[in-house]
């Protein structure tokens, strides 16, 4: 047999090169690194994300949903806006080609959805969600009862079943996206991983989302992705990732982690950052929406501004803060807040006034600031300040932050309910 001249390679023979390609095609599809930077490429052609770390939990999402069996929970994606047209159904078109096994429960009966759930269970994509949990939600308890529960393993609904009517257990664990129009209730939002679409700006540009090539495309990434994952899911069942942030936001962002973990690369520390920044925003949008903890940081505040003082008379408190241009407090009610608003607003902390002597020697009806010590501690923490990064000292972090605040001169002040410590002479 000729081999051909010495020192060169024999010729490829029929079909080696589609072999090769081939081969290099199934390795790209088994890197996980590179699946997922495909696929958030591909999210965000077709919509526009609140922020990059939106972008990379949908990716992550997505991806975790082709490891439900492996998973203890379930967790949801809250696709909300202000108004229509924000892009929330765009979410859904490009989740339902790519998740693991898509289920549209728009016009879907709740009882079709129980008996499909089961040990692979499907990924629930809910669209018009406000419909199930606001006021008009009529005959939907049992499909908003699923959604309730199913954010972790080992929770079945019960329900009477069969000609013989006998009670039944239906499993309930199932990922599921909901888009609506507000926020949905707390108990679905402190589940969920939240993007909070807004309208696009005039410059912001995405792919237009035909079926001929838009559904192919995220096919096959949805078809990558099992290849993927598929063999990956014992490995997942096992792993117990570290976690940046703490309970229940923990178990809503663990299998997002798990997905990044198993692909490694950059994935791993992406997927944390995007974790802590969109529970922290989370955390200032709750904030910002409940009117008595915006009440006590603005109270917070108004002490500050006088010197951290032992009591604020009723009087005082309330022109500050009504003062406060940014503040809701000079529209409240009718004619703005007053003082029995305030000591309503209060009351659910056990904050109420009480006749207080200032050193003038004369009374007023007055707040002490011990009585809101623990109130701020539970529903509006002072920020910590971040650990200093790998081989940064916190001399040089100091310097990068402003000078630290000099001691007021008083010593510290009693618990919550007790007296107030002494204070220095100045």
């Amino acid at each position: 047999m000729d081999h051909g001249a010495p020192g060169t390679a024999p010729e490829p023979g029929p079909g080696t090169g589609d072999r090769e390609r081939a081969g290099l095609k199934a390795d790209r599809d088994q890197d996980g690194t590179v699946v997922l930077d495909e696929l958030r490429a591909a999210i965000g052609r077709y919509v526009v994300l609140p922020s990059e770390e939106a972008l990379t939990a949908v990716t992550l999402w997505v991806a975790a949903s082709h490891i439900q069996p492996a998973l203890q929970h379930a967790p949801r994606l809250a696709v909300v806006g202000p108004t229509k047209g924000c892009g929330k159904s765009r979410v859904l078109d490009v989740l339902h080609e790519t998740v693991s096994r898509p289920m549209m429960t728009v016009n879907t009966s709740p009882a079709v959805v129980f008996r499909v759930i089961g040990e692979d269970p499907p990924t629930l994509l809910v669209d018009e969600a406000d419909t199930i949990f606001g006021p008009k939600a009529g005959d939907k308890e049992d499909l908003r009862g699923l959604l309730n529960a199913g954010h972790q393993r080992n929770r079945p609904a019960w329900r009477i079943s069969g000609p013989e009517h006998k009670a039944t257990a239906f499993p309930t664990f199932a990922m599921a996206a909901l888009a609506g129009i507000g926020d949905l209730p707390d108990t679905i939002m402190d589940r969920a991983v939240v993007l909070r679409m807004q309208k696009r700006k005039p410059g912001e540009r995405i792919a237009p989302f035909r079926s001929r090539y838009s559904v192919p495309e995220l096919n096959a990434l949805r078809d990558r992705l099992t290849a993927w994952l598929g063999p990956l899911r014992s490995t997942a069942e096992d792993l117990v990732p570290q976690m940046p942030v703490e309970d229940r936001a923990a178990d809503t962002w663990e299998p997002l982690v798990i997905v990044a973990d198993l692909a490694g690369g950059h994935w791993p520390s992406r997927a944390r950052a995007a974790c802590l920044a969109m529970t922290r925003n989370e955390v200032v949008q709750d904030e910002q929406t409940t009117l008595k903890t915006r009440l006590l940081r603005d109270i917070r505040r108004v002490f500050e501004q006088q010197g951290d003082t032992e009591a604020l008379r009723s009087q005082d408190l309330l022109a500050a803060l009504v003062q406060d241009a940014e503040a809701p407090w000079a529209e409240y009610g009718t004619k703005g807040l007053n003082a029995y608003h305030l000591a309503n607003l209060l009351r659910d902390f056990g904050i109420s006034p009480a006749n207080h002597r200032f050193e003038n020697g004369r009374q007023a009806k007055a707040y002490a600031r011990n009585q809101f010590l623990d109130a701020w501690a539970r529903y509006c923490p002072a920020p910590v300040p971040p650990a200093p990064a790998a081989g940064e000292t916190l001399v040089a972090r100091r310097a990068q932050d402003k000078p630290p605040t000099p001691p007021t001169g008083t010593l510290p002040i009693s618990p919550p309910g007790g007296p107030a410590g002494p204070r220095l002479t100045r």
